[in-house]
């Protein structure tokens, strides 16, 4: 992204609403409604079919646009987050710790929101990497609040798929230092605004799960 994007999603995410409590699913058609916003240009969003299944199939050229779902979740009681997502390709002679490489073929980020306090707003960003090794992290370019984490790297420019399962509450103590039990956003985004390198990413079911469950999103 080409500016600070973390208070300005920080600012969409409110509070008011009742605290999620309980296992639920995202399918795709639910993530295409989601509130948008446009950082840099637009990224595409749309419905497509792939492996008998519904994907939202992200396409980027010089766009970097956020899908986000202003919802309290109690990490107490359902802090493991489930989803699917695919990419074909990622971007090439890119420092994704720098802001000219701070770009993702698919990246999904949980919220804190710190209210008035923006400079309190904490997010952990879940990115599959383009050049960073998988389990690394790093505070984002433009917003150090947000933690990146590796879970994938690189591609071999096949359709390639991955299936991911984190326990938010435990990330958040890891890479913020700081004991999480409700988070207030959750958000997706496929960029390539820094880059300049055109990109397609694709994201299947997400799931708010309670310790307890360890069923695959569907």
């Amino acid at each position: 992204m080409t500016r600070a994007s973390l208070p300005s999603l920080a600012a969409a995410f409110g509070f008011g609403l009742a605290s999620l409590a309980v296992a639920e699913t995202y399918q795709p058609a639910d993530m295409l409604d989601w509130e948008r916003r446009d950082f840099a240009g637009q990224t595409d969003y749309s419905l497509v079919e792939r492996d008998g299944q519904a994907w939202l199939q992200a396409d980027c050229v010089d766009g970097a646009t956020a899908l986000y779902l202003q919802q309290p979740v109690d990490l107490t009681e359902t802090p493991i987050l489930q989803w699917q997502w695919a990419i074909k390709g990622v971007f090439t002679d890119i420092d994704e710790r720098r802001k000219a490489g701070d770009d993702y073929p698919v990246r999904l980020y949980v919220v804190k929101d710190g209210g008035l306090l923006r400079w309190r707003t904490r997010a952990v960003n879940y990115v599959w990497s383009s050049a960073q090794p998988a389990s690394s992290s790093w505070p984002n370019a433009f917003a150090r609040q947000a933690q990146m984490l590796a879970l994938q790297s690189g591609g071999s420019g096949d359709w390639q798929v991955s299936r991911e399962e984190r326990n938010v509450r435990e990330d958040f103590q890891a890479l913020h230092g700081e004991e999480v039990k409700q988070i207030d956003g959750l958000a997706i985004m496929t960029d390539c605004d820094n880059s300049g390198q055109p990109i397609q990413g694709w994201y299947g079911p997400i799931r708010w799960l309670p310790t307890t469950s360890s069923s695959t999103p569907r």
